[in-house]
């Protein structure tokens, strides 16, 4: 079985990247996504870390390492992919480094070979378009299944 590690850290305009998730404040996404997201309004500390845990998650930090962004990459890395928890903290955005993090992410789709990547979006269909994501062609073939609610 052919096994692929996760990318070195990258540092762009003064940012570092980092697939590590030792680094990740967990708190600091916790309080993002449960205060402040639209999709994960209310979310327990226990399912933030959960997640973190199961999925391949890429921060952005700044200065002194204070996290600047985040995202999660749920695979089995062979045939799917879903982006999912992506944000940059407000007082950087605008520097491109959601771009950054998409790219990063979609190469790492390219080396796993997946056949299809997936996410849900409210209102960055713009950014997302820029990397050929594209709205369903078949919605009518998708299901979705609710599970139990934050």
């Amino acid at each position: 079985m052919k096994t692929i590690s996760m990318p070195d850290d990258f540092y762009i305009e003064g940012y570092r990247f980092s697939f590590s998730k030792e680094a990740i404040p967990k708190d600091t996404v916790y309080d993002y996504l449960s205060l402040a997201s639209y999709w994960a309004k209310g979310i327990s500390m226990e399912l933030v870390e959960r997640s973190i845990e199961n999925s391949i998650c890429l921060g952005i930090y700044a200065d002194k390492g204070l996290l600047a962004g985040f995202g999660r990459m749920i695979t089995d890395q062979a045939v799917f992919a879903y982006l999912a928890d992506i944000f940059i903290l407000e007082a950087h955005r605008g520097k491109g480094l959601s771009k950054v993090m998409v790219q990063a992410f979609c190469d790492l789709a390219e080396q796993f070979q997946v056949r299809r990547t997936m996410l849900a979006t409210l209102d960055a269909q713009g950014l997302y378009a820029q990397f050929n994501f594209e709205q369903l062609t078949n919605p009518e073939r998708f299901m979705t299944r609710s599970g139990v609610a934050y």
